[in-house]
């Protein structure tokens, strides 16, 4: 059956890690039909943890797209990691739906994964859904897990369920929009619909009334109706609750045990009446400022969201329709690596399981293989079409570590098979650092460099290590030194004569002309990895003409590039040219560029060195219990408290922190808070290390010159 864009749902399940979200995709599947038994994580046949890490680890590691088909709907369903390790697999996802199910553990409440999520939900302004799962745990607790859902997410918190008796032996929920109890088999499946009992009725209306006034306030019409009557028809308060939904003016609470079977029914009943089709979302924003309607009869618009390798499958590709139609066999023209992809063949999915269709409409989601270039963030449309949805922003790493293979043989592979498995995770950035000598992996935590090592030794075959990256220092001044050097070299026939006369000082915006000298010429070079150069050139007489001042200065760039302390770069310093002597005969270009080389570096040696080391700002969201532990290890790593602020129930410290003491801190981050803290981390600038730092890193850079 061909679904039109009316009839599209396209939902992602969000949520902590355990909090249910793989178990509720299997219930949704089971009870629309799609499939005959629910599988386990225990026992490693779930439709969407099918990579053999995935059943391995039992948990999600990469997003996985199914369907199911309910009453007048498809339902596509995305599944997705509950880690922020995999961050990426969930931004894409939202990318691509209309209506974020996130799942709240009735035992644990909002957790500090569930704040992460919100974040990307509001950024992407999608509709959200709370379901409150597990409300078999003996330990379950509806009452507090919705009171932090509302401090957290506002007064749109509205239940549309509560549960009757929670914890073991949870069988009944009541439904404050329908009216009605339902009361679940102990095998769950299809409810037994029941009055609402006395005790429960006046807490269910007062729940009914609210949703009534959340339905009325989005319509004019609605509205008038319910101050004229009090009360809205069913299909009026679908009306009103799908514009609710559609912008964020309401976020549902509902009531589930996806272990036992019990609420996922209603849960896709409400995503089939209410919530929101791709046709009912705001335009697609386009690379270049404007808008693209999702309309089937609209220009093609296909956007890759996600792209993975399989084994003797290649490169598989998941997409949405954001405009027009698409059917098996169709040419579309990729603008950014200007080829054409044919989609031989189109599926729709569930989990690994894949079934042909021949056509797929504005607002679906689908599957395709074997296309030669199309990668994430790519969209594919009709030759010489311009429209490019604009692309998905992905997270800064967080995380980075060094590669070593264990011979040089395997370094060819190992970085092939690294931007391999980088060009299907845009989270992962390969970098082959020249400065540092090392081939550094920057990701998003420990788990997400630990995944891909596995990657690359189980489906690639390659053993390597992780080891300590080098820290990229920056050298300075923070005095004023002069200095001369003549080079002078006879070797019959010509020789070599330069005499070069410089003084260097620290460099500021504003500083004033350096006194007692004459500046003929100022260049002010903004350097690659940060800070200036600025070269004067002060000589007043022709004691050195003037045609050999680039030589100078390219003489003191290679040294600014290979610092005198630790052969690190060096930055915002000012050098001035005043004096020197040429030979008519020996001065050449060579000569000036070695003798400003060493004048350079004897005045920087006498300038008060100072090595500087990158810090970075770093946010740490935890509960209140362990803040004192968090704290207590970044002040160990050198860190500089700026402050501490609230964020729901969570607390978030701000830090600066030295790069070099940031190795492994998402390991014992995640050790010391038993996962319940997330961090963010950015470059903020470069700051002075102590004098005991500076000394200890110079006195091992000479012992490696010493060795080399």
């Amino acid at each position: 059956m061909a679904y039109g864009t009316k009839n599209i749902r396209n939902v992602v399940l969000l949520g902590h890690p355990g909090c249910g979200k793989t178990t509720f995709a299997e219930t949704m599947l089971f009870e629309s039909g799609a499939t005959t038994r629910r599988g386990t994580i225990e026992d490693q046949n779930t439709v969407s943890d099918y990579t053999h890490i995935e059943m391995e680890r039992g948990n999600s590691i990469f997003s996985s797209l199914m369907h199911a088909k309910w009453r007048d709907c498809k339902i596509n369903i995305i599944d997705t990691p509950g880690f922020d390790d995999f961050i990426g697999e969930v931004i894409s996802s939202l990318k691509v739906a209309d209506t974020a199910l996130m799942i709240l553990n009735a035992k644990g409440g909002v957790e500090v994964g569930t704040e992460l999520m919100w974040e990307y939900i509001e950024k992407f302004k999608t509709p959200a859904m709370f379901v409150v799962n597990q409300l078999d745990h003996e330990k379950a607790d509806y009452e507090n897990t919705l009171e932090q859902a509302k401090a957290r997410f506002g007064n749109k918190v509205i239940p549309i369920q509560f549960p009757v008796n929670a914890g073991n032996g949870f069988n009944s929920i009541i439904d404050c929009l329908r009216m009605t109890m339902y009361v679940f088999p102990e095998d769950g499946g299809k409810p037994e619909k029941q009055p609402i009992p006395d005790a429960h009725l006046d807490r269910a209306r007062d729940l009914h009334n609210q949703l009534v006034e959340a339905a009325a306030e989005n319509d004019e019409g609605l509205m008038e109706k319910f101050f004229e009557e009090g009360q809205l028809n069913e299909s009026e308060m679908a009306q009103g609750l799908t514009i609710a939904l559609a912008n964020q003016g309401i976020y549902p609470v509902f009531c589930c045990s996806s272990t036992n079977n019990m609420g996922s029914g209603r849960i896709m009943g409400f995503l089939n009446d209410i919530a929101p089709s791709p046709a009912d979302r705001p335009e697609a924003e386009l690379e270049n400022g404007e808008t693209l309607k999702c309309d089937a009869n609209g220009e093609p618009a296909i956007f890759i969201y996600k792209t993975l390798s399989e084994p003797r499958i290649g490169r598989v590709s998941y997409f949405k329709v954001f405009s027009g139609k698409l059917s098996s066999g169709s040419e579309m023209h990729n603008p950014r690596s200007r080829n054409s992809e044919r989609f031989s063949q189109l599926y729709e999915a569930n989990g690994k399981t894949r079934e042909s269709v021949n056509e797929l409409v504005a607002g679906d989601i689908g599957v395709t293989v074997k296309l030669k270039d199309a990668l994430t963030n790519d969209t594919l449309g009709n030759k010489g079409s311009s429209i490019k949805i604009a692309p998905i922003a992905f997270p800064e790493p967080r995380i980075r570590t060094a590669v070593n293979p264990p011979s040089k043989a395997d370094m060819e592979k190992l970085v092939k098979a690294l931007h391999q498995i980088a060009s299907e995770d845009p989270t992962l950035i390969i970098e082959q650092s020249q400065t540092l000598k090392q081939t550094l992996i920057h990701g998003q935590g420990q788990l997400h460099l630990d995944i891909t090592k596995y990657r690359i030794e189980k489906v690639n075959n390659i053993t390597m290590d992780f080891e300590r990256p080098k820290i990229s220092y920056r050298e300075t001044i923070t005095k004023a030194a002069d200095d001369h050097y003549r080079h002078k070299k006879q070797s019959g026939g010509s020789g070599q004569f330069g005499e070069v006369h410089l003084r260097i000082e620290p460099y500021h915006e504003g500083m004033p002309d350096p006194a007692g000298l004459t500046v003929r010429k100022t260049e002010e070079d903004p350097l690659p990895w940060g800070g200036k150069l600025v070269f004067l050139w002060c000589i007043v007489g022709g004691s050195i003409d003037a045609k050999y001042s680039n030589a100078i200065k390219k003489g003191i760039m290679s040294k600014m590039e290979e610092g005198p302390l630790t052969g690190s770069y060096c930055r915002d310093i000012r050098v001035s040219i005043y004096d020197g002597k040429m030979h008519p005969v020996d001065s050449n270009d060579m000569a000036f560029m070695l003798a400003s080389t060493t004048a350079f570096k004897n005045a920087f040696n006498m300038a008060r060195p100072q090595l500087m080391e990158p810090i970075y700002e770093v946010e740490v969201l935890c509960s209140g219990d362990v803040m004192g532990d968090v704290m207590g290890d970044l002040q160990t790593r050198r860190a500089m408290i700026m402050g501490m602020d609230a964020e729901g129930h969570y607390q978030k410290i701000k830090a600066k922190v030295p790069l070099a003491e940031m190795y492994q801190y998402s390991s014992t981050l995640r050790s010391i808070t038993q996962g319940r803290a997330k961090f963010t981390r950015k470059f903020s600038e470069f700051m002075a290390v102590t004098p005991d730092i500076q000394k200890e890193l110079v006195n091992n850079y000479q012992k490696q010159l010493q060795e080399a």
